[in-house]
C-alpha cells in the first residue's frame, strides 16, 4: 500500500524533523559544555589547597593503611578514636588513596567529580519537567553557587550528601510518572539513607519534600502511594541502619572509639552531637552555641549570604509564581511535582539552618543549592511561557531586580574586590528588569537578547565570587567562599581552623623508631593529630577526639598506654578548642596533659613542646584516673 502525501506536507514534516535534531544536538552540545565548564572550575589548581581539612585527610591516610580504619573511619592506622561523621564519604577517598595513593590530589578529585555529577543528575531532573533549556539553566546555577564551589573542592562529607539527596530528587520524580516502578522511589531512599552514612540526620531534611511530591503528585491509586512510600521509608532504615547496627554491635574492645559522643555510641553521635544537639544547642561534647544569629536572616548574613543567599530571593520568587500557575493542573502534572519536591526542600532545609541552635557552619549551605537551581530554572521558565500576560512578566522582572540588588550589597561586603562589577550587575540587571515587563510584545528574537542579559546579570556576581573562591587555597575545618583574604587560605597554622605544619626537626624525630610503637605520638584533639600524622605518616593518637571533649583515652587507658611502651612522644599541640565548654567534658584530656607535664621533661623541637614518654620519668608522681578504665585495647591494625 502507497500512502500518499502532498507536497507541502512531506516539505514540513521533513522541516520539523530537522528542527528537532538541531535542537536535540544544541541540548547535548550544550549539555556537554555545562560538564565540561564545571569541571574546569572544580578541577583547576585543585592541589594548592593541599590536604584541605587534614582532619579528614588524616581518616584517608588512616583508612588506606587498615581496613578497619576504613570500615570505622578511625582517625589513625592504629585505631584510637573516630572522626565525628560516619565514614561513607571517607569510603569514596580511601578507595582514590588506595587506588593512586595517599596525597592531595587523591583525596580531592572525588569531591570535584561529585560536584560535577551533582550538575548532571540535577539537569536531568530540571530537563524531565521543563525542557533542555531550564536544565542547561539549573545546572549552571548550580555549578555557579560559590559555597558549592567551595565543597566541591574540599574533603568535607558535604560533597557525597548533596550528590545523593540529588539522586533521590531525580528518583523521586521519576517516580510520579506515568507507568513508573517503585523501584525508582526506593532507590530515592536508598540515596538517602546512604546520605545518612554520610552526614547523618541531615540527610532526613530532604524526606518531607520527597514524601510529599509523590504522596500529592504519583499517578498511582491514594493506596499504591500510601504503600510505596511505607516501602521507601524501610529503604531508608535499612540502607542507613545497616552500619549502625553492625557498629553498635561490635564489641567496643575490638574497634575504635566513636568519636563525637560521650559513651562511646553511634546512637548517641547520631541523635546526639549530630542530630538534636545542632538544633537545641545542647550537645554533649560540643563547644555550645557560638552563634548568635538565630533567624532567617543569617541565610543573608556575613556568614552565609556569600555562599547561598545570591539567588535566594528569585528562587522564592518562581517556586511561588510556579506554583500559582500550576495550582489549577491537575495533582499528577509533573511540572508541579517537581516544583513541590524542590520548593519543600529549599523551604525546610532553609528553615532548619536559619533556627538550629547547636553548631552550625556556613558551608552547610551546600545543601540549599540544588533546590535554588531547580527552583528558580522551573520557576522562570513558566514565567518566561507567559511572559505577555503581564503578571509573569512582572514577577520576572521582580526576581532579577531583586537579584541584582542583593548582588550590590553582597559585593559591597568585600571592600575595593572588583568595585566595577557593581556598576555592571547594576546597569545590567536594572535594564533587563525594565525590558522584562514588556519582553511579551518584543520580536522573539530580541526577547531571547533580553532573557540572556537577565541570565547574565543575575549569575555574573556570583560566578565571580565563585571563581574567586576556586582561585583561593583552603584549609583547615572553616572554609570560607571568596576571594583569598576574605578566606582561610592559609595552608600552615594550627588550631581549630589548621591542622599544625611541622617543620623538618620534628618530622624526624617522629619517623624515628615509629615502627615499635602503636603511636608515634599522642596529641589533644583531632586537628592536631592529622598535622603530624600526614607529616610523619604514622599514627598518632587524638586525645579526646575533634574538640578534645570526647572521653577517649582516659587517664587509666593513656596511663597503661605508656607503661606497655605503645606511645612514644606527647606533643603539646596548639589550642584546639575555643568558646565555652561545657560540664567536666574536657577532664580527660586535661587531666592527661597535666599527668604528662608533671613527670617527664620537656623537649623543645622547632619551637614545639614534645615529651618523651619512653624516659625515665622526671617525677614518681602516681596516676589517679579520674573515671572508669575502658576495656578498648587495640593492637595495631
Amino acid at each position: 500500500m502507497t500512502l500518499l502525501i502532498p507536497d507541502g506536507q512531506t516539505h514540513t514534516r521533513t522541516r520539523d524533523r530537522a528542527g528537532v535534531r538541531v535542537r536535540v544536538c544544541s541540548s547535548r552540545i550544550g549539555f556537554t559544555v555545562l560538564l565540561l565548564a564545571t569541571a574546569g572550575l572544580y578541577l583547576w589548581g585543585l592541589g594548592a589547597s593541599n590536604w584541605a581539612n587534614a582532619y579528614y585527610s588524616a581518616a584517608v591516610q588512616a583508612g588506606s593503611q587498615s581496613w578497619t580504619a576504613m570500615f570505622f573511619g578511625s582517625s589513625d592506622a592504629a585505631n584510637a578514636i573516630t572522626v565525628d561523621k560516619p565514614p561513607a564519604a571517607l569510603w569514596v577517598m580511601d578507595i582514590s588513596a588506595r587506588l593512586f595513593g595517599v596525597n592531595p590530589w587523591s583525596v580531592l578529585i572525588p569531591q570535584a567529580l561529585m560536584g560535577v555529577a551533582t550538575v548532571a543528575v540535577l539537569y536531568a531532573a530540571v530537563r524531565r519537567v521543563s525542557g533542555p533549556g531550564a536544565g542547561l539553566l539549573a545546572g549552571a546555577i548550580m555549578a555557579l553557587t560559590p559555597v558549592a564551589a567551595l565543597m566541591f573542592r574540599f574533603n568535607n562529607p558535604d560533597a557525597l550528601l548533596v550528590l545523593l539527596l540529588v539522586v533521590a530528587g531525580y528518583c523521586t520524580q521519576r517516580a510520579c510518572e506515568k507507568g513508573a516502578s517503585r523501584w525508582w522511589l526506593i532507590a530515592a531512599g536508598v540515596a538517602v539513607g546512604f546520605g545518612f552514612l554520610a552526614k547523618m540526620l541531615q540527610a532526613l531534611l530532604v524526606l518531607p519534600a520527597l514524601a510529599g511530591s509523590y504522596l500529592v503528585a504519583a499517578q498511582r491509586p491514594l493506596r499504591r502511594r500510601i504503600t510505596d512510600s511505607l516501602l521507601a521509608a524501610v529503604a531508608v532504615v535499612v540502607s542507613a541502619g545497616w552500619y549502625v547496627l553492625v557498629v553498635d554491635l561490635w564489641p567496643a574492645g575490638m574497634r575504635p572509639y566513636i568519636g563525637g559522643s560521650q559513651t562511646n555510641s553511634i546512637l548517641e553521635l547520631a541523635l546526639g552531637y549530630n542530630g538534636i544537639g545542632r538544633l537545641t544547642g545542647d550537645e554533649p561534647g560540643g563547644l555550645g552555641n557560638l552563634n548568635h544569629d538565630v533567624g532567617w536572616g543569617r541565610l543573608f548574613g556575613f556568614g552565609m549570604g556569600s555562599g547561598i543567599g545570591w539567588l535566594l530571593p528569585a528562587a522564592l520568587i518562581c517556586a511561588v509564581a510556579g506554583l500559582v500557575i500550576t495550582w489549577r493542573r491537575p495533582c499528577t502534572d509533573p511540572t508541579r511535582a517537581a516544583l513541590i519536591l524542590w520548593a519543600g526542600w529549599l523551604f525546610v532545609t532553609a528553615a532548619v539552618f536559619s533556627y538550629m541552635n547547636g553548631i552550625v557552619h556556613p558551608y552547610y549551605t551546600v545543601a540549599l543549592a540544588p533546590a535554588v537551581a531547580a527552583a528558580v530554572a522551573i520557576g522562570a521558565a513558566l514565567l518566561w511561557q507567559r511572559r505577555r500576560d503581564i503578571r509573569s512578566a512582572a514577577a520576572l522582572a521582580g526576581a532579577v531586580a531583586v537579584t541584582a540588588a542583593l548582588a550590590v550589597v553582597l559585593l559591597g561586603r568585600h571592600g575595593d574586590w572588583m568595585p566595577w562589577l557593581r556598576v555592571v550587575v547594576t546597569v545590567g540587571g536594572s535594564g533587563a528588569a525594565a525590558l522584562l515587563l514588556v519582553a511579551g510584545r518584543l520580536h522573539r528574537r530580541v526577547a531571547v537578547l533580553v532573557a540572556g542579559l537577565a541570565t547574565v546579570s543575575c549569575l555574573l556576581a556570583p560566578a565571580a565570587f565563585s571563581l574567586a573562591t576556586a582561585a583561593s587555597p583552603h584549609s583547615g575545618a572553616l572554609p570560607s567562599v571568596g576571594p583569598s583574604h576574605g578566606g582561610h587560605g592559609s595552608i600552615t597554622g594550627g588550631g581549630l581552623l589548621s591542622a599544625p605544619n611541622p617543620r623538618p626537626d620534628l618530622i624526624g624525630l617522629l619517623k624515628q623508631g615509629a615502627d615499635e610503637f602503636t603511636w608515634t605520638a599522642a596529641v589533644v584533639g583531632s586537628n592536631n593529630a592529622a598535622g603530624y600524622q600526614l607529616a610523619a605518616g604514622a599514627p598518632v593518637m587524638a586525645v579526646g577526639g575533634f574538640n578534645g571533649t570526647d572521653p577517649s583515652p582516659t587517664l587509666g587507658d593513656f596511663v597503661r598506654y605508656v607503661d606497655e611502651g605503645r606511645i612514644h612522644y606527647f606533643i603539646v599541640g596548639p589550642t584546639v578548642m575555643m568558646g565555652h565548654r561545657t560540664g567536666s567534658d574536657t577532664h580527660e584530656s586535661t587531666a592527661i596533659r597535666e599527668w604528662v607535664e608533671g613527670r617527664y621533661p620537656e623537649l623543645t623541637v622547632d619551637g614545639t613542646a614534645v615529651y618523651d614518654l619512653t624516659q625515665t620519668p622526671a617525677s614518681s608522681q602516681p596516676a589517679h584516673s579520674s573515671g572508669p578504665r575502658c576495656a578498648h585495647l587495640r593492637a595495631p591494625a
